[in-house]
């Protein structure tokens, strides 16, 4: 008998997922694998999968398909986060980092996994707990980020509860190594592979002498201050907000080893990725 008996699947919101999705439930029912999919999410397509909700979803699978983009493959992590259920994406869009396969290479992917030909890339996290809001998970990044018209985000770092450096900028970021090349990357973080057990925090648009971005510990905690000049602040958790944060509050942000695990067949490479994604290119004086 394979690993698979059950297969759940998250949907973009908006591509068309239709072929995949048949692509799945094909290989399933010539295998008696039972097929999940979110009920908000499958009842708005014509599809035999199983509706049921998020937490039966992480709950019943044992493997997890995210068709889209990295967007819906962060959202398939958050899903399955602390869980071990290994988390496959197939690309529907442009190309991403967290995304394996296309759409054409699933039935082979499928009983390669169902064979336990893969492997496994384990994906840290970053959490806070919110004012008023509860605890968020973020598998790319946590960022205060100014509310146009209401002053730069003003915040205190201090790291472990020793005070390091005070910036007022446009946003300042909590990235992952996953995140290194996503909001972080865009303020001039650096890119950072993702085996690597260490968070960013990085300023975007710092008004100060001070730009660089801070590397810190997986065991470390960082505190982020609301200073009184600051205007109020939103708070992104993989870029949608989560709720806001006023002068005088403040969240501690702190890492999570191996919250989600993503299925890897061998067929590129991080860095393959990083370089077609980012189009990486070289120096003219190295030619």
């Amino acid at each position: 008998m394979g690993m698979v008996s059950t297969v759940g699947i998250v949907l973009h919101p908006r591509r068309d997922s239709k072929e995949a999705i048949e692509t799945i439930i094909d290989w399933a029912r010539a295998r008696q694998v039972t097929v999940l999919g979110l009920r908000e999410e499958v009842d708005r397509i014509d599809c035999s999968a199983v509706a049921v909700d998020a937490a039966s979803l992480a709950g019943r699978s044992n493997l997890l398909v995210s068709l889209g983009g990295d967007g819906t493959m962060l959202r398939a992590m958050r899903l399955n986060a602390g869980r071990s259920t290994p988390v496959l994406g197939v690309n529907l869009g442009k190309l991403g980092f967290l995304a394996e396969i296309d759409v054409q290479e699933l039935p082979p992917a499928l009983s390669a996994i169902d064979n336990r030909q893969y492997t496994i890339e384990p994906r840290m996290a970053v959490q806070a707990m919110l004012p008023g809001i509860g605890a968020v998970r973020a598998f790319n990044d946590i960022a205060l980020v100014r509310t146009p018209g209401d002053g730069l985000a003003a915040v205190s770092v201090s790291v472990e509860g020793n005070p390091f450096v005070r910036l007022a900028a446009d946003a300042v970021i909590v990235a992952t190594s996953t995140g290194s090349t996503a909001y972080s990357f865009s303020a001039g973080g650096p890119i950072v592979s993702p085996t690597v057990e260490g968070f960013l925090v990085v300023p975007a648009a710092a008004h100060s002498t001070f730009n660089r971005a801070l590397v810190l510990s997986i065991d470390e905690e960082v505190t982020l201050d609301v200073l009184p000049s600051s205007g109020r602040l939103a708070v992104e958790v993989d870029g949608q907000i989560a709720g806001h944060l006023n002068p005088g509050q403040s969240v501690t942000v702190s890492a999570q080893r191996s919250a989600a695990h993503v299925v890897r067949l061998g067929t590129t490479t991080f860095y393959e990725r990083a370089r077609r994604k980012l189009r990486v290119s070289g120096s003219a004086e190295a030619d």
